[in-house]
């Protein structure tokens, strides 16, 4: 809820400052902004259906390489969606740094279009 309210807001913004053109490039900043953030879901459903250890960072990389994919919005949304949930997850999980730290490498890895397979482990089903 609270990501699409951001993306509501940042859309106005840029569509009110902007021109005809800059009103198309916006409006398509915030379509690859969605369809990030559902590809962002998408790999997070996966990794909880697929409840495979060790997987964790195969579906951070792979979410953020399809949103990436999507163009700038959709690597903002990954980026956003990424520092979002590793911020939450650092301070109430326990995790430590170290996990946050190999997460967000597996972002950024996903995002800057590295094979997510990097970080697939052994015996994960083909289904993901």
């Amino acid at each position: 809820m609270r990501l699409s309210v951001c993306l509501l807001l940042l859309s106005l913004v840029v569509c009110v400052s902007a021109d005809r053109f800059g009103v198309r490039r916006a409006g398509q900043f915030v379509r690859d902004a969605v369809r990030g953030s559902w590809d962002m879901y998408r790999a997070y459903r996966d990794m909880r259906e697929a409840n495979y250890k060790g997987a964790d960072k195969y579906f951070h990389a792979r979410g953020n390489y399809d949103a990436a994919r999507r163009g700038p919005g959709g690597a903002w949304a990954a980026k956003v969606i990424s520092d979002a949930r590793e911020g939450w997850q650092s301070s109430v999980s326990g995790r430590g740094a170290e996990d946050t730290r190999a997460d967000q490498e597996a972002n950024e890895w996903g995002r800057r279009g590295g094979d997510p397979n990097r970080y697939r482990p052994k015996g994960l089903p083909r289904k993901y």
